[in-house]
C-alpha cells in the first residue's frame, strides 16, 4: 500500500472540495501534499463509507476532513 496513488482512489470533486475548504478555514498556508500518506488513507477509507455508516459515528460526509485532522488542527 505504500506506493499506492491514493488520489486515484478518491471521488475528486467532493473529496477535494472538502479537503480544500477545511484547510482554507483552519490551516492557512497548510499544503495538502506534505500531509502523512496515513492521512490521506483515513480519508480515503472513510469517503468510501455509505452516509449511513458515517452517520452511525455522528458525522456527515463534509465533516470528513475535521475528523481525520482533528488531533493536529483545532476548528
Amino acid at each position: 500500500m505504500a506506493d499506492q496513488d491514493l488520489y486515484t482512489r478518491f471521488p475528486s470533486a467532493p473529496w477535494r472540495r472538502d479537503l480544500d475548504l477545511f484547510l482554507a478555514e483552519h490551516a492557512a498556508g497548510m499544503n495538502a501534499y506534505l500531509i502523512s500518506r496515513k492521512r490521506l488513507a483515513s480519508l480515503a477509507e472513510m469517503y468510501e463509507l455509505s452516509d449511513s455508516e458515517l452517520a452511525a459515528m455522528g458525522l456527515v460526509r463534509k465533516e470528513i476532513p475535521a475528523f481525520v485532522f482533528e488531533d493536529i488542527l483545532s476548528g
